[in-house]
């Protein structure tokens, strides 16, 4: 008797559970709650095609930064610059993108999208590629390209994109074409072209395998006032090119910074608390993208470098300043630091909180060209 009591008062105690809020609250949830609950941890990254280093980084970030709980990250496929810089401006679900950095130059050259550049900023440059121009013997300086037929590789792809950014800034108006790397080579080679330009990371496969009786050279690329704005110096090696470029002559040029670009959400909104999250957990993880079997090309990346002509995004500067506050940055950036404090007549040791306020100055202050005087 005392056993059949004991069954019916824990079948009552259960059902008293189950008809409870606490115990409704245990009920699976709705599809509309899974719906929420996976989304607000999403955060959807546009990259490049399935050949490039943008996908094997977006990848990367995926395999390091998903927590399984409050982050994940979801690579997607793109298709070059332009379009990338679009959907992170109107495509749904795409949070973040790897963009070239002179896209948003472009795009305001052309005055496609106005205002973007208040709308696109960024989180953290990654690494360059080189500008290569490579031309027939007869073409000793790009001024010699005016009136040539040059090729700026495929409609749409970023060498496009930059081949036109670098003529338009140096008033040279060349014969462009659109032809694939490998077929435009071949033509150079028979004389049908006076140029071929490609955007890549040194060394291209496609020049280090040229024999050294083509007759080609790559010609120097000059740093002007008006390409300073978007590139950075660069030189091509004869350790990359010893059949094109001659050992301690190596030949000047600019590089395209590879960025991580992300849209301009206000703080108060859902968007901008997820991407925050993002970069919290990408600049803490970070020393693990440096290690195997994560891309080598991660070991380029300096998070301190700033990007010519962009605005950082304000959680970037705030995680930035918070590496300084650990100690865990770069001496450079540090000297950098202590010498805006010392301008700006601040003394004596500072509160966490007070060097992370007078960080984020110091980096609006480098945003604004403080630190070229």
């Amino acid at each position: 008797m005392k056993a059949t009591l004991s069954r019916l008062f824990v079948l009552v105690a259960i059902i008293a559970i189950a008809a409870s809020p606490s115990g409704m609250a245990q009920q699976a949830p709705s599809k509309g709650a899974l719906a929420a609950q996976t989304n607000a941890g999403t955060v959807g990254i546009i990259s490049g095609g399935v050949d490039g280093t943008y996908v094997r980084i977006a990848a990367d970030l995926a395999a390091v930064l998903d927590d399984g709980q409050t982050l994940r990250v979801l690579p997607v496929l793109g298709k070059g610059s332009l379009q990338n810089l679009v959907d992170i401006l109107y495509l749904h679900g795409i949070d973040v993108g790897i963009v070239q950095s002179d896209v948003l130059a472009y795009v305001k050259q052309r005055h496609l999208y106005p205002g973007v550049e208040q709308s696109l900023q960024y989180i953290t440059k990654l690494y360059d590629e080189e500008v290569h121009v490579l031309a027939r013997k007869d073409i000793t300086r790009i001024e010699d390209l005016v009136g040539q037929p040059v090729n700026v590789d495929v409609t749409g792809s970023g060498t496009a994109m930059t081949a036109s950014v670098l003529f338009d800034a140096l008033g040279i108006a060349v014969q462009a074409t659109n032809l694939d790397q490998p077929t435009a080579v071949e033509k150079l080679k028979q004389g049908e072209l006076a140029a071929a330009v490609f955007v890549s990371g040194q060394p291209s496969r496609v020049f280090s395998s040229l024999p050294p009786d083509t007759g080609l050279h790559f010609i120097a690329v000059p740093l002007t006032n008006a390409l300073a704005a978007t590139y950075l110096p660069a030189t091509l090696t004869h350790a990359s090119y010893p059949t094109l470029v001659e050992d301690g002559a190596p030949v000047e040029t600019i590089a395209v910074g590879s960025v991580m670009a992300v849209f301009a959400w206000p703080p108060n909104s859902d968007r901008y608390g997820k991407v925050a999250r993002f970069i919290q957990a990408f600049f803490t993880k970070f020393p693990e993208l440096l290690k195997p079997p994560r891309h080598p090309k991660w070991k380029d990346v300096n998070l301190a470098v700033k990007v010519p002509g962009w605005i950082r995004f304000g959680p970037a500067q705030d995680a930035l300043g918070r590496q300084v506050v650990a100690g865990a940055t770069t001496e450079t950036l540090r000297v950098q630091f202590d010498a805006f404090l010392a301008r700006a007549g601040v003394k004596g040791p500072l509160t966490d909180a007070q060097t992370g306020v007078m960080f984020r100055k110091f980096l609006d202050w480098q945003d604004h060209g403080g630190a070229a005087h």
